[in-house]
């Protein structure tokens, strides 16, 4: 497929928050939902949209740090393909996007996180080279 990648530009947010809302099943308020990803842009994250003949289809988030035991990483967040557009291989073709962007940057490695009860994107991740090292915990404050 040819594809192409459009970084998302603070103010351009909306755009992309209903393909937000279904990777996470509604949990948060459209409001709530922004806010956060304005703050998150003032963090070493960027936001890019997967276009197909010139619409887009999908959106992922990458961070960019500095980790003790990985070294400069990059970590994939939020990646999303619309319903209509999977089993077509743009999964690798923007992971293939994803690592060769990092390597630019300087990455050592990726790392990412995946929802538990997501079973096709472990398999997915999985089969990307992927290693599962530890589980990810969180806690309310």
């Amino acid at each position: 497929m040819d594809l192409a990648f459009h970084k998302i530009l603070k103010q351009d947010i909306s755009t992309i928050l209903p393909m937000i809302q279904k990777l996470m099943n509604n949990q948060l308020e459209d409001k709530v939902l922004g806010q956060r990803f304005s703050e998150m842009f003032d963090q070493n994250y960027e936001c890019w949209g997967v276009h197909f003949e010139g619409k887009i289809i999908g959106v992922f988030g990458l961070w960019f740090m500095t980790r003790h035991y990985a070294g400069k990483s990059c970590e994939p967040d939020h990646v999303y393909i619309d319903d209509k557009y999977r089993g077509r291989g743009i999964g690798k073709e923007v992971f293939s996007w994803i690592y060769e962007y990092a390597r630019n940057k300087g990455c050592e490695t990726s790392e990412l996180n995946s929802y538990v009860s997501n079973y096709p994107s472990h398999k997915f991740y999985l089969n990307e080279g992927y290693e599962i090292w530890a589980h990810h915990f969180v806690k309310k404050l």
